[in-house]
């Protein structure tokens, strides 16, 4: 519901108000955003007046209400009384006042090229102008949420300079602390949390990309919330580029938030009736702390971002090659793995790179799309045929955006590639093509759309494995070429799972997520790295946008070694994938995989689509009346306590059965312990433990309770860990880094 009544500007759903005001001198106030309230309580909301005083500048020199700077205001301009910073800079003073105010039914569509947020219930337009330029507010209401944008209008009759054009401006009462979601290649989204001072706190992309170092979105938390209380608010960029984000604490306690394009060497001339278009932001709240805020992100991401084919549609189990061969296969070797992963349950054969000719390692190729008939030799249609006759959706990996010098495309158009100037700088031996450039982008639709058409490819990795030199409003219209060509390529051909990835997590943003409804979260697939990066992504995104595959142990990022059943419980959390070797599965592993994968299809829309909370050992989701739950351990401790499963959300007068997902032990983990239980001496390192740790495996402890919801919510004692001698079946007998995974489901009445 949006209304305007007098003065007032009220945008109010289930979960939040935001109420604005016009006031007298043409400002628009922030009298509140967070709960929701009624229209008739802003005169008590908003900022009393009265509070200009010494060196304070006043729009009513007999006014003392009329000072700017400790107003709190939804838009501000810069050396005309408030002295706070500024979402907007064109080299001078701005000075805009509101001049209209309307609402629109449902969405108030852009025009530049962005992708936006669909399904708004109505959108406030808000109208604000100076001599020679006009500004227009969007704030469109969803479900959960509501999104700002802002769009900057040259109404004179001389060109004018935009520096700097925030996607919102927002003044809210009260002290913060900001949580940002920050790393690097594969240790990306850890969340840090900081207090928001009179200094103030910047969250920014300076790499051309949303970036893994600084993810777009961002928590605004009053000190002290937890997961399950407190007040939230949770602000990200519908946007793919260089971003930023700023909080600042006035004397007058008000916390000034803003989010846009970074403005670092951002200078774009807007002639006589040009406008420019900021991305769309989006703005969450929630008095239920952390996890609520999370759901109302979760909601809003599920149900307007992502393309509308895959909303709520199942994701496919997916093998890819790329750990299993990397550069070196041939279509022979290929469907051996096919076969293997059909017959573990996998559902979707994904290609990776090495499929073009020159493409043999990672310093040639890129840019050229002509399929190595040496590796394939009956071409991608040959293949995705044999695939198809498997029983196996086919998929296949793609990195349009680069280029090697060394490559038949560089050697025929060497300024298609994006400089700045400078000589070119490589990133794994590559550079970005110009997409600024329409040849470019006609090139990169023609080549990929003729390589979808000419086989039966139902999933698409596209990959991008460097920083961009590209700055300012270049590196913005590089942006905008990219969202044209996503667009034009996947537009016609919604049906195509695209999973977007960028060295991993360097473009996990809702821009992305606007075309492709799942990122890889990662090249780190350690289960106890991703516990951090897919923990950090759920404060943002559902699960179902995470790429989430099993791989082999120890860890090629870590050189950890895991529990196989750990690898699985952690990527259950997400779109379930599996890259290694499946040729060197023991017989045992091949056992446990293909359980592994049952499991998940029996309840992967609980999975996929339920309820996201964390939980204070592990996570939990839930869906209709049903929970599933992991419980995560790093490190083993000596003769360790009783833990408990405690639960968000049970129905306290319900009765729930909770059962362990089946997990079992490699009899070679025990080592020379062997010798302390088995009837004959045995060498550890012998032949009959290697074979028995090949064949045979020890059931872990299987658990299962009968209970009410409010015990559920209270927390129920789980069996024992490994208490320092023996085995027991009936206790966990988990080493570092063990796991488990309950099945809670409600009973009838």
């Amino acid at each position: 519901m949006i209304t305007i009544d007098g003065g007032w500007l009220h945008l109010k759903n289930g979960a939040l108000s935001c109420l604005l005001r016009v006031n007298q001198w043409g400002l628009l106030e922030q009298a509140h955003f967070g709960a929701p309230v009624e229209t008739a309580d802003g005169a008590a909301l908003a900022c009393r007046p009265g509070l200009g005083w010494g060196g304070s500048l006043l729009l009513d020199d007999s006014d003392t209400a009329s000072c700017p700077d400790v107003l709190a205001l939804a838009w501000s301009g810069s050396g005309r009384g408030d002295l706070r910073e500024s979402p907007l800079e064109l080299g001078s003073a701005t000075d805009f006042r509101v001049t209209d105010t309307r609402v629109l039914h449902g969405d108030a569509l852009m025009t530049c090229g962005l992708p936006q947020a669909r399904g708004a219930e109505a959108t406030l337009q808000v109208t604000m102008a100076q001599p020679g330029a006009e500004l227009t507010l969007y704030f469109a209401l969803f479900d959960t949420a509501i999104t700002r944008r802002t769009v900057l209008k040259n109404t004179g009759n001389a060109p004018i300079t935009l520096h700097k054009l925030m996607s919102f401006c927002m003044d809210v009462p009260g002290e913060f602390e900001m949580s940002t979601f920050d790393g690097g290649w594969i240790t990306e989204a850890a969340r840090h949390t900081v207090p928001v001072s009179r200094s103030r706190v910047v969250n920014e992309s300076l790499t051309g990309f949303s970036s893994n170092r600084h993810n777009p979105g961002f928590l605004l938390s009053e000190p002290g919330a937890t997961e399950d209380a407190g007040r939230v608010y949770g602000c990200n960029l519908v946007y793919s580029g260089n971003h930023y984000a700023a909080a600042q604490r006035s004397l007058q306690n008000l916390t000034r938030v803003m989010q846009g394009i970074s403005p670092a060497n951002f200078s774009l001339t807007l002639t006589p009736g040009e406008t420019f278009e900021t991305p769309e932001a989006v703005l969450c709240y929630s008095g239920e702390g952390l996890n609520g805020l999370s759901d109302q992100m979760h909601r809003f991401i599920s149900g307007h971002i992502i393309p509308p084919y895959w909303r709520g549609r199942a994701r496919p189990v997916v093998y890819n090659s790329w750990e299993g061969c990397m550069f070196d296969f041939t279509q022979a070797r290929l469907l051996d793995l096919a076969r293997r992963a059909k017959k573990l349950g996998c559902e979707l054969f994904v290609l990776d790179d090495g499929w073009f000719a020159g493409r043999d390692g990672d310093t040639a190729g890129l840019g050229d799309y002509t399929v190595n008939r040496k590796k394939l030799p009956q071409g991608l249609t040959g293949l995705s045929q044999k695939i198809s006759e498997l029983g196996l959706a086919f998929g296949l990996w793609f990195e349009p955006e680069s280029v090697n010098e060394n490559s038949a495309l560089y050697r025929a158009h060497p300024d298609w590639a994006l400089t700045d100037g400078f000589p070119p700088v490589l990133g794994r031996h590559q550079l970005l093509l110009d997409l600024t450039k329409p040849a470019v982008r006609d090139y990169i639709v023609e080549n990929v759309s003729h390589i979808l058409d000419s086989a039966n490819i139902r999933y698409v990795k596209w990959d991008m494995n460097r920083h961009s030199v590209a700055q300012g409003a270049k590196a913005h219209a590089y942006i905008l070429g990219l969202y044209d060509v996503l667009r034009r390529i996947f537009g016609p051909r919604p049906e195509i799972l695209l999973e977007s990835c960028s060295s991993g997590g360097n473009r996990f943003d809702p821009g992305m997520l606007c075309f492709s409804p799942q990122i890889w979260c990662s090249d780190n697939t350690d289960p106890i790295a991703r516990l951090s990066i897919q923990g950090g992504l759920s404060y943002l995104y559902p699960q179902s946008t995470f790429g989430a595959h099993v791989s082999a142990a120890p860890h090629a990022q870590t050189l950890r070694q895991t529990p196989l059943a750990t690898r699985a419980n952690v990527a259950f959390f997400g779109c379930l994938g599996y890259e290694l070797d499946l040729r060197q599965l023991l017989p045992v592993e091949q056992q446990e995989i293909a359980a592994q994968i049952a499991f998940y299809k029996q309840h992967r829309a609980l999975f996929q689509f339920g309820r996201f909370r964390r939980l204070e050992n592990g996570w939990q989701v839930s869906l209709d009346g049903n929970f599933a739950a992991g419980v995560f351990h790093t490190l083993a401790g000596a003769a360790p306590g009783y833990e408990r499963l405690r639960l968000v959300g049970p129905n306290k007068s319900g009765r729930y059965a909770v059962r362990t997902r089946a997990q079992a032990l490699r009899i070679g983990q025990f080592g020379a312990l062997v010798k302390h239980v088995a009837p004959v001496p045995l060498d550890p390192n012998g032949v009959v433990l290697r074979t028995a740790d090949r064949h045979f495996l020890l059931p872990d402890a299987q658990e299962e309770y009968h209970v009410s919801g409010a015990a559920l919510v209270s927390g129920i004692l789980l069996a024992p860990m490994f208490r320092g001698t023996g085995y027991d079946k009936a206790q966990r007998t988990q080493a570092d880094f063990g796991s488990n995974l309950y099945i809670i489901e409600e009973e009838p009445g």
